[in-house]
């Protein structure tokens, strides 16, 4: 099989970022220094600067494929392979292809070539990822459906990343640099709005960095490297899980902190016997605190303290480790220097920080002694420390004549050790004094007397001794480690349970409660809060025989006025520090639920007392001039004094008309508020034209000459009660001509993916973006100096267009004005480019 070819990916945060005008210029230097290229696919979109690149390339003819009546044009493969160039472009990896190509997808097409030899130039934009998948989508709100396999990409010789800020991407968008003027103000509305396009580019940037570390980790790996490479700080902190750990840990972040964006490892070694090392409680305390100063937490395993942690750091490539100062004292390290002095000298490049703390110097303290074997072993010990060494002794007399003294011994020793094995330090001490004893007094010259007449028994007998007491504290420390990891497991368990209740129910505390009583066994559990001297259940789970907390079994004071309280039994110590441990949680629920209660309670009085103040505020006003017109007009009309023209009372009849229209378009907004407050509106849905419903709207409204209408026929009908959206719309437009300061009043209508949008742009004085929300809030007229409607239209259109299952929202018009955005659901899926 030949070389195979080599794959150079222009990768770009979105579209129109410059990929193929960057992979257009390396095809025309290449082809410039005696290169062999050709273009195998290459899409300009009508961007003229890419397509005048494009000219005096060798392009290879596109492959004509019939899909569903209409002629499509793919790459063709077998051409390219035929004319075998060196370097090929093709545009758009992720594309799929028309059903009846020669491969699904474009990615497959493009390793085929390389395959044969041939290196392939293309593009790729971030969001085509399929690990990005479902991060894009919660960016932009929509699925990607062409994607390319990670393992593609990351198999090229060289990614290159094609950059760009938002708002300069912005401004090649919206001089039609990207896409044709129709679909520009959709993009920019939807896909290209400046939050998407950052978070897009910060996932370029940050999968373009995680390839570089990667790489250079490869390369390191390659050349079997060891020493520290310096491109980033990276911390070290090493932990005993003892009580300084917390100093030298805090002491680290901030050595970290002042480093800049250095990382933060906090390290524990484990022994590799499991003999020695923290506590559980003390290692998740020390977890949650490296979280919280912003540390991640590691454990490996090593019988060499010093070697395990520079093996660590200089496997992340950390450049400084902190350490604490030896707690062992000035004795202890005149023997062994310890395992700071081990690691000064033997960090080469790494820069190593000792941290004095209150611990230094006072040397190792004996923990209390408590048996870790269950009951059960114990006994069984305390059986075999009597019979063993019985048995031994008799073994010893019976074969006195076969076995020496040494042969005895070892017998003894045997007993000892599996006592020690089975019940620990009680029973072994019994078993090698007992041992001890028997060994002496039968089978040790003088026989049948405590006397020892040589001084290598004395010796023999003490080893024994010592023996038992190590081999049951070595037992009895791992059977300590066994239930220490047994309960902390259970323990997480547990509380990861706990908070998952929390934090993913919608109303957790019921359902906390409900799991904290089948976890401890508890017939009853509940919160009590004392509200005036007087204990009120909050919340329970079981039956509510618990009012008071002397009244229950277990009574665990979370504040002062609120109790957790559970009735059916008493719990160990063990248990009660974990409920106190959900005892906080609940808590937390609790409190979020009475917020959420008094935000809800607190929105709807200031709801009703400002609808109420508008109301009465507007209807004052915007009621009583068309009222007070049309009995001026009328009044005039019916005095017979005053001589009028037909002119005259013409125009009074105009007055009396037009004050009529505008009371009945005010009554009619009032009921249609109503309607929405009461949820009373139920909208008949079908398919309609945005062009149709546009011109309907247009009927009767003032200054209707000044609407423009460009909206595509072709466009898809969406899904919308015909009445409603006219009602919308008239709402809308008649907004829009009330505040454009004479100018025209264009609708414009556009396609993204499966929403179909109507905009409504004015040149008015527009609004500022803490003002646009206002807007659609009842009784809100901004900058509408003479008061005229009781600025119920665009909260009634809003409104209606979410009852039909759309949006009404706001932007600036670009030069000035206000764009109101119509967003309705497509009648039908149709695709369009985007």
């Amino acid at each position: 099989m030949g070389k195979r070819g080599e794959l150079r990916i222009y990768l770009g945060a979105a579209p129109g970022v410059g990929k193929t005008y960057a992979m257009l210029g390396e095809a025309r230097r290449r082809r410039d220094r005696g290169t062999d290229v050709v273009v195998g696919l290459v899409e300009t979109h009508g961007r003229k600067k890419t397509a005048a690149l494009l000219e005096g390339l060798d392009v290879v003819p596109r492959r004509e494929l019939a899909h569903r009546g209409v002629t499509l044009t793919e790459l063709d493969v077998d051409a390219v392979l035929a004319r075998k160039p060196q370097v090929v472009l093709i545009d758009e990896l992720a594309h799929t292809n028309v059903p009846g190509s020669r491969n699904a997808k474009r990615w497959q097409d493009v390793e085929e070539l390389l395959d044969a030899g041939i290196t392939v130039l293309t593009t790729l934009n971030v969001q085509h990822l399929e690990s990005l998948n479902d991060v894009i989508e919660k960016i932009t709100g929509s699925r990607q459906q062409e994607t390319v396999p990670d393992e593609v990409v990351r198999k090229a010789g060289q990614v290159e990343l094609v950059d760009i800020t938002p708002e300069a991407l912005r401004r090649r968008l919206a001089h039609g640099n990207v896409y044709a003027p129709e679909k520009v103000d959709a993009a920019m509305a939807n896909y290209f709005q400046p939050r998407n396009l950052t978070a897009l580019r910060e996932l370029a940037l940050l999968w373009v960095a995680d390839q570089v570390e990667v790489a250079l980790q490869r390369h390191r790996a390659d050349q079997r490297s060891t020493d520290v490479w310096e491109t980033r700080e990276r911390v070290v902190v090493a932990l005993t899980g003892g009580r300084e750990s917390e100093t030298v840990l805090r002491r680290a972040a901030r050595i970290a902190k002042r480093s800049g964006s250095a990382e933060l490892f906090a390290l524990h070694v484990l022994r590799g016997d499991g003999l020695a090392g923290a506590t559980a409680a003390a290692l998740a305390k020390l977890r949650r605190l490296a979280e919280d100063v912003g540390a991640s937490f590691h454990t490996v395993v090593g019988d060499d303290v010093p070697a395990a942690l520079l093996d660590f750091a200089r496997g992340v490539d950390a450049t400084q480790l902190v350490i604490g100062t030896s707690r062992r004292s000035r004795l202890a390290r005149a023997v062994d220097e310890g395992i700071g002095s081990r690691v000064v000298q033997d960090s080469g490049p790494i820069d190593v920080h000792m941290v004095t703390h209150d611990e230094a110097g006072r040397g190792l303290r004996l923990p209390r002694r408590f048996s870790a074997v269950p009951v059960t072993r114990r006994a069984i010990g305390w059986a075999l420390g009597v019979v063993l060494p019985v048995l031994a002794t008799g073994i010893g007399v019976v074969g006195r004549d076969l076995f020496d003294l040494s042969t005895d011994v070892v017998l003894f020793f045997l007993a000892t050790v599996v006592v020690a094995l089975v019940g620990g330090l009680g029973p072994a001490l019994l078993a090698a004094l007992a041992g001890a004893t028997l060994l002496n007094f039968f089978l040790t010259p003088p026989l049948y007397t405590l006397t020892i007449a040589e001084r290598e028994n004395v010796v023999m007998l003490v080893a024994m001794v010592i023996t038992a007491v190590l081999v049951a504290l070595v037992v009895d420390r791992a059977a300590r480690r066994a239930q220490q990891a047994a309960a902390a497991g259970a323990e997480a368990a547990l509380l990861a349970s706990f908070s998952r209740t929390v934090l993913t129910r919608p109303k957790p505390l019921a359902r906390l409660l409900d799991r904290v009583r089948e976890a401890f066994g508890m017939t009853t559990v509940a919160i009590l809060e004392r509200v005036d001297d007087q204990w009120v259940i909050s919340a329970c789970s079981g039956p509510p025989d618990c009012g008071k907390p002397e009244h229950a079994d277990v009574d665990v004071a979370v504040e002062p006025d609120v109790h957790l309280v559970a009735r059916g039994r008493t719990l160990p110590a063990a248990d009660r520090r974990l409920l106190e441990a959900v005892a906080g949680q609940a808590l937390i629920a609790l409190r979020n639920r009475q917020i959420a209660d008094e935000a809800a309670e607190a929105r709807r009085r200031a709801d009703a007392v400002e609808l109420r103040s508008a109301l009465l505020s507007a209807v004052g006003h915007d009621l009583r001039t068309p009222l007070t017109s049309i009995k001026a007009a009328a009044g005039t009309l019916r005095d017979g004094d005053i001589r009028l023209s037909s002119e005259d009372r013409g125009e009074l009849a105009a007055t009396i008309e037009e004050s009529a229209d505008r009371l009945t378009g005010l009554v009619n907004n009032l009921l249609d508020s109503s309607r929405l407050a009461t949820g009373a509106v139920t909208p008949d849905l079908r398919p309609v034209g945005y062009d149709d419903v546009a011109v309907l709207a247009m009927r009767g409204l003032d200054g209707a000459g000044r609407v423009e209408l460009e909206i595509d026929e072709r466009l898809p009908e969406v899904l919308a009660d015909p009445g409603l959206l006219e009602r919308v719309v008239a709402n809308v437009v008649d907004n829009a001509l009330r505040h454009g300061r004479g100018a025209p009043v264009v609708l414009r209508a556009s396609a993204h993916a499966d929403l179909v949008e109507l905009r409504i742009v004015d040149s008015g004085p527009g609004v500022s973006v803490a003002d646009s929300e206002k807007l659609f809030a009842p009784f809100q007229r901004l900058g509408d100096r003479d008061h005229n409607g009781l600025g119920l239209g665009l909260s009634v259109a809003r409104g209606f267009t979410e009852a039909m299952g759309g949006t009404l929202t706001a932007e600036d018009t670009p030069g000035g004005g206000l764009t109101v955005v119509v967003s309705l659901p497509a009648a039908q899926s149709t695709d369009v480019a985007s």
